[in-house]
Order: structure tokens, then C-alpha cells, then sequence
């Protein structure tokens, strides 16, 4: 009896990040030349200051029946490095690693099933197991993303800081598993209440986080209070044995930042909407408030339809 065959894998070219802000990200490889670099034009972004601009790229060569992946250094300036070695030109096995600044990358030829083992790997990683919000590092990541697109494209967003008020009072009165189901529910709150494209982190504990693109400060404080309305307004789950469909309620405070108007640094941002939030609960809590203050009527702008 002759042995079956073994099925056809559908093996595709991808680099995954083993180190870095993208670790465990895996990039298809679907053009015939892919360029990997600081830019923010690169297939292959690649943010690193020892990075070039563009330094590097893959190229895809067919040859009687045979695809070879070639790596090119592009006379960047800290050199492009294969398995430890500095190169030039050379062409790509399956596991090799190439090394570029001070990230590393693997070049894998991968099937369905390691193309989502890779994409479920990076979401453990780089997502809040509670919440499924990003983690705070995955925020800091994006945020640093947006800001050189930001700067590149002369294009505003703001950040928000957000953080429950008394919630230690709703672990203490309905026990633990209520104040997680509490942050698993506001986390919806928080999400169905952005736009697309803006994203949301969970920083620890009862502390949350979100940038919202393209908006400027007026068009922020619209939001965050179209949030914390949500949150004043929402009944939360009580999970306690004898207490079927019982609610508590709770609310919050936000502070916000702007760019280009409060930093240009990412990082400065993060910081001073965390002092206007800290303004926030001083004032009394359940309250937005912004790093810069605004007139009344600033506030009546409006925002493009959230998401959903």
C-alpha cells in the first residue's frame, strides 16, 4: 500500500520580530521588493535611531521554477547583519535572523497555522489578559507610531487618562470577581465610545488609557465626556451567588492632552494628561479635565461618528 500524501502546505515569506516593540509581529512578505527601514514610507518599519531610513531590502527572484528572497544592505549606517555576519548581499534560508540596529528579525517561511500561532502569540503578549484592551507598553508602542506620522503629516490627537473613582470601595463591598467583571465592562464602554483607529490600554489596576486621531483638544473633551456619561449612566454587573441581576454603578475621571499644542514628545503627553486627571479627582471626581483649558463653546464641536 503506498503511503498517502502528505497535504500541500501553503508556505508564505514573513519576517517576525524577535525583539523590539513588535516582538512576535509577523510581516507578510507580498511585494516583489520590500524596503526595511526608519521611514514612515517602509514596508518594513523598523523604529530605531541606528536604523536607516531606508537600509535595507528583500528582494524576490525567479529562476527556473526556484524563488530565492535576497537581502540587500542599502549602504545603511550601522550595517545589515545575517546570522551574526555583516552582509551586503545575500540570500535568505528559512530561519535565518537578520539583524538591523537593535532589533532582530527571523525570516520564516510559514503556513496558515504558524501564520496564527505567530498572530496569537503577539495578541498574548501585546493585549491586557482582563480586558482585551492593549497592554501599556503595546499603547506606548503606537503612541510613539502615531506621534512620528503626526509630526511627518502635521496631523493633531489627543490623549486620555482615565481611572475609576473609589474603586477599591467595589472590591471591598462585592469582592474581586465583581471589580474585574467592573473593568471587563467598562473596557466596552470605553471602546464602543471611540472612533476607529483610536486605540485604548489598560495601564494596571483601575487606570485606563486611550489617543484618539485627528482630534483636536475641543473634539477630545467631547469624547471623554460622551465616556464618562457613558460610565456615570451604565448599570455594572454584580457577580455574587443569591444576587442574580444585581447592578452597582461607579464612575470616572479624565484628563486630556494635545498634540502638537501641549508636547510634541509622546511621552510628555502621557504625563500631563495624567496631571489634568489628577486635576480631575482633586476637583471632585466624575469630571473631565484638559492639561490647556478651554472656553465653554470650544466644547460643542463634535466628533465623526463613533464606531458601531
Amino acid at each position: 500500500m503506498e503511503p498517502a500524501e502528505a497535504p500541500h502546505r501553503d508556505l508564505r515569506p514573513a519576517l517576525v520580530f524577535l525583539s523590539g516593540e513588535l516582538i512576535a509581529v509577523p510581516i507578510p512578505l507580498e511585494r516583489e521588493e520590500v524596503v526595511l527601514g526608519r521611514a514612515l514610507a517602509a514596508d518594513v518599519r523598523v523604529n530605531d535611531t541606528k536604523v536607516s531610513r531606508k537600509h535595507a531590502t528583500i528582494t524576490i527572484s525567479e529562476e527556473d521554477g526556484n524563488t530565492e528572497y535576497i537581502l540587500t544592505d542599502l549602504h545603511s549606517r550601522n550595517g545589515t547583519y545575517l546570522n551574526g555576519r555583516k552582509i551586503k548581499k545575500e540570500t535568505l534560508r528559512n530561519g535565518d535572523k537578520i539583524a538591523l540596529g537593535e532589533h532582530i528579525l527571523r525570516f520564516d517561511l510559514l503556513d496558515e497555522i504558524d501564520r496564527e500561532y505567530q498572530r496569537q502569540i503577539h495578541r498574548l503578549i501585546s493585549h491586557d489578559d482582563l480586558t482585551g484592551l492593549l497592554s501599556s507598553r503595546s499603547f506606548f508602542s503606537e503612541l510613539r507610531r502615531e506621534s512620528s506620522r503626526a509630526r511627518a503629516e502635521n496631523r493633531p490627537f489627543c490623549v486620555l487618562m482615565m481611572d475609576l473613582d473609589h474603586f477599591k470601595e467595589v472590591n471591598d463591598t462585592y469582592g474581586h470577581l465583581t471589580g474585574s467583571r467592573t473593568l471587563e465592562e467598562l473596557a466596552d464602554c470605553i471602546i464602543k465610545n471611540l472612533r476607529s483607529g483610536d486605540a485604548a490600554a489598560r495601564f494596571g489596576g483601575e487606570e485606563f488609557a486611550a489617543f484618539l486621531l485627528d482630534a483636536e483638544l475641543p473634539q477630545a473633551v467631547v469624547a471623554a465626556e460622551r465616556i464618562r456619561t457613558e460610565v456615570e449612566r451604565f448599570a455594572f454587573s454584580v457577580v455574587k451567588k443569591g444576587s442574580p441581576g444585581k447592578k452597582h454603578r461607579i464612575t470616572i475621571s479624565i484628563g486630556i492632552s494635545s498634540f502638537p499644542e501641549d508636547s510634541n514628545d509622546p511621552i510628555e503627553l502621557v504625563e500631563m494628561a495624567d496631571s489634568a486627571l489628577y486635576r480631575a479627582k482633586h476637583e471632585g471626581r466624575n469630571r473631565v479635565r484638559a492639561y490647556r483649558d478651554l472656553s465653554a463653546t470650544a466644547t460643542k464641536q463634535k466628533l465623526p461618528p463613533r464606531r458601531g
